[in-house]
């Protein structure tokens, strides 16, 4: 278990082609505070690979600047009628994974229901009492927008409660 004086940065990444979200989240104490969330927006009429490559180098840029410990991330979910969703999240996630591994950031990935339930305790809630639960968790004066920040920071507080640092959540 962590000292009780290291602080623990996690970033957490809602992966997309169009908007992914990012948060970054430090533990210090048992108290998780936010430094830094946003959005990386992917022009979506550019072919793949510079979608990709745009998403690469702003999770690398990123990387470099806050030096996480962690990177939390959601898996690939879709509905079966839907493959090609599943498969272009593929690929999101597979250059946040690189990015990762070049910055040698350790990667989680969580299910949406294990987030959600780690959250609000119900692995079927809104996104709505999602956002909520992390506004009210990072004691914020309003819910994180758009949802893509709030899904990020979901993972990365996801992540410390599945991890047990400092007994937290």
């Amino acid at each position: 278990m962590a000292d009780q004086h290291t602080t623990l940065r996690i970033l957490g990444v809602d992966p997309g082609l169009n908007i992914s979200g990012y948060g970054l989240i430090d533990v210090l104490r048992g108290q998780p505070s936010l430094i830094e969330a946003g959005v990386i927006r992917i022009p979506a009429r550019r072919p793949l690979e510079q979608r990709l490559s745009t998403l690469f180098h702003g999770i690398q840029e990123l990387m470099q600047e806050f030096k996480p410990g962690a990177l939390a991330l959601e898996e690939v979910y879709t509905h079966y009628e839907r493959p090609r969703v599943a498969v272009m999240m593929g690929h999101a996630r597979g250059v946040i994974c690189l990015a990762a591994a070049v910055n040698q950031v350790p990667v989680f990935s969580y299910a949406p229901t294990h987030i959600k339930s780690s959250l609000t305790g119900n692995g079927r809630a809104s996104k709505e009492q999602v956002r909520r639960m992390v506004e009210v968790t990072l004691r914020l004066k309003k819910c994180p927008e758009p949802l893509d920040v709030s899904d990020a920071l979901a993972a990365a507080l996801c992540h410390i409660s599945r991890t047990g640092r400092e007994g937290l959540i």
